[in-house]
């Protein structure tokens, strides 16, 4: 029952690949070329050690695993079922993270942790979510089912569920759209998410423009000359900046 139960999983993890994936042409080339699958199968075999209590060979299992697929997963993480890492180079998986069905990470993708006392220190991943390239998900955060963490993303806060994060440190900017259920690859819809450079910019040239038109209505209450007279009426000057006083005012040298 155990044999045919590991077999089940591996089918589904195969599939699972097959189905996010459309460079994915077979499923022998997946089992053969893909390190994510190769990762997660080691994970699997070092769980099971894990939860045996043999703990050293679970680790090694879990080191040879990294070196040759260079992705780190700790036996201790928990992983549910169709578990996806694209590419994969990179990714490190804490020991006390949980992750849901049917989740996606791309590469260079960190779930750690940001203290050093025992207990839950490490992120938990609902079903369905996307984490883009290289983002780092740090401490016991949540994340929703179905959200999306955009690429160089840094999560240190809980994102709710259906909602895309993106920034350093990340902020919720987007919530998902019922109208476009399914997977969404690479983590988050760009043709859908703001610029924030390009509302910077705007931002600048609104407030310059707000400026210019009070300098322009300062100096029509003002009227053509203004500036002048006064500096002459206090300074004694006239326009052109010459001394209006005579010389036995001034004095002699």
């Amino acid at each position: 029952m155990g044999i045919l139960r590991v077999f089940k999983r591996l089918r589904e993890d195969i599939d699972s690949v097959m189905q996010r994936d459309p460079a994915a042409e077979s499923r022998l080339e997946v089992i053969l070329t893909y390190p994510g699958l190769h990762a997660i199968m080691g994970y699997r075999l070092a769980r099971k050690l894990w939860n045996w209590k043999l703990t050293l060979p679970a680790l090694l299992v879990s080191y040879v695993a990294r070196a040759i697929t260079g992705i780190e997963i700790h036996p201790g993480a928990r992983i549910g079922r169709r578990f996806f890492i694209d590419h994969g180079t990179g990714v490190v998986i804490g020991g006390t993270a949980e992750i849901g069905d049917d989740v996606t990470l791309y590469q260079g993708v960190t779930l750690g942790g940001t203290s050093l006392l025992p207990g839950k220190r490490h992120p938990t991943l609902g079903n369905g979510v996307i984490v883009g390239a290289n983002a780092t998900i740090l401490g016991p955060v949540k994340v929703g089912d179905n959200a999306r963490v955009g690429a160089n993303a840094v999560v240190l806060k809980d994102v709710p569920e259906g909602c895309t994060a993106v920034g350093v440190p990340a902020r919720i900017i987007w919530p998902q759209s019922r109208t476009r259920p399914g997977f969404l690859p690479y983590g988050t819809p760009c043709e859908d998410l703001p610029d924030p450079v390009a509302r910077a910019i705007r931002g600048l040239v609104d407030e310059v423009t707000a400026l210019r038109q009070r300098v322009e209505a300062m100096e029509a209450e003002r009227g053509p000359g203004g500036a002048a007279d006064g500096l002459g009426d206090a300074d004694g000057l006239d326009a052109e900046g010459e001394d209006r006083q005579p010389a036995s005012a001034r004095g002699a040298c």
